[in-house]
């Protein structure tokens, strides 16, 4: 039976041209007032206007469901995550907090490799409950799909089962998993003052044995000074094509070191965090098809400078945004949080950070065509927030707002 969606303040419906919006399209919402959304069979059949939707042969007998008077989105498409892991990293917090740097955090046994120390001490079973704990708090905050990367196992075991977490979780539902492999995400400490060599296992034997079990849809690196180089990017992006896993790139996050412009050569799909780049940077990116992918949960928890997303929307990149969500530096898995400080700290407006994080993330995703928007044919992912006016999403922040949310047509979870 179809379920017929009324009685909504306002229906972002995301509607609009194809592949990522930019340019005069970055804040274009597709907003209705009296609008109507009908699905059947997981996807959206018609959104639009209440009177329009209702001509539709399936509304007749359709199930009803009132959104009373919320408002209505599309979930949130989370496209740069880590959420497989096995403890927070808390006395880095700590550490960090008393003025602690990242390496005097590692000498002591911190950052990644901490991480790393606990996934490899995990059984799969472990990781697999505590990723379900984290999917269901996504979709709780009104997000639906998710990247997931690996990368805190750094040898072929454990970014193997890293992946297969990901897709037995992914596979039991609701929240969905896009699966990323970042195998070089840190030099393991067995391979220190030989990153050539691991760089060589990287490609010669991880990536062609992820592939060959379809664990990841996509190859990352932290392309970074102290980890990995330009060669280093060049030579896992080729191992990853002829695999055929689509690139992303931990791009001018630290320091600026051309990562940005080898990434856009290289045609990535995104370019993540991109903190360090420059004003000469955008016009390439904006040129291209790759989509800035920012981050700026990680700033704030960080007490980092913001990348530059003003400058970014208005010289016509494309922007996506996402929570970076992780034990390190962003333990923060709400979209609405992101939202916000997008708002407040990026001067992003509150129609181009909810693109952002909706339509614009799923085009992150290589899923543009599918999720991203209520548009027929799309898949039926919808939340419902406590709110009047859309604007409010980002208003009201640190509050837990979402009423109910949908994926494939189901409620997969409501407020009490």
């Amino acid at each position: 039976m179809a379920t017929l969606i009324l009685n909504a303040s306002e229906i972002l419906t995301m509607a609009g041209p194809d592949g990522p919006r930019a340019g005069k399209d970055k804040g274009t919402l597709g907003l209705l007032r009296d609008g109507a959304v009908l699905i059947d069979q997981g996807k959206i059949i018609a959104a639009g206007p209440k009177p329009v939707v209702l001509t539709n042969p399936a509304a007749k007998g359709a199930k009803i469901l009132s959104a009373e008077g919320r408002v209505l989105l599309p979930g949130f498409v989370d496209a740069h995550t880590h959420p497989v892991f096995a403890a927070p990293r808390l006395d880095d917090f700590e550490g960090r907090i008393a003025g602690k740097t990242y390496a005097e955090l590692a000498q002591k046994g911190g950052g990644i490799l901490s991480t790393v120390n606990g996934v490899r001490g995990s059984k799969e079973a472990d990781l697999t409950a505590g990723l379900r704990m984290r999917a269901l708090d996504f979709v709780s905050s009104g997000t639906t799909t998710i990247e997931a990367k690996s990368g805190y196992g750094l040898d072929l075991d454990n970014e193997l089962k890293l992946l297969r977490v990901m897709r037995t979780v992914s596979s039991r539902g609701p929240l969905e998993i896009v699966p990323t492999f970042l195998g070089a995400h840190a030099v393991p400490p067995e391979y220190k003052g030989r990153k050539a060599e691991f760089v060589e296992r990287v490609c010669a034997t991880m990536i062609p044995r992820v592939a060959e079990e379809k664990l990841a849809a996509f190859v990352d690196l932290f392309c970074e000074q102290g980890y990995f180089d330009l060669d280093d990017l060049r030579a896992i992006a080729a191992a990853g094509a002829k695999a055929g896993l689509k690139l992303k790139v931990h791009a001018e996050q630290l320091s600026r070191m051309g990562s940005l412009g080898a990434a856009l050569k290289l045609g990535a799909v995104t370019a993540d965090h991109l903190d360090c780049a420059t004003e000469e940077d955008i016009p390439a990116l904006s040129a291209s098809g790759t989509v800035a992918c920012l981050v700026p949960g990680s700033n704030y928890f960080l007490g980092k400078p913001y990348p530059p997303a003003r400058r970014l929307l208005d010289l016509g990149a494309a922007v996506a945004l996402a929570t970076d969500f992780n034990p390190g530096t962003c333990p923060c898995h709400d979209m609405r949080m992101i939202v916000s400080i997008a708002c407040t700290q990026m001067k992003m407006s509150p129609a181009e950070a909810l693109v952002s994080a909706t339509i614009n993330g799923a085009h992150a995703l290589g899923l543009g065509a599918t999720h991203g928007s209520l548009e027929p044919g799309k898949a039926a992912d919808i939340a419902c927030f406590d709110a009047e006016d859309h604007r409010e999403l980002a208003y009201w922040f640190g509050a837990p707002k979402t009423r109910w949310v949908m994926k494939r047509g189901e409620i997969a979870w409501k407020a009490i």
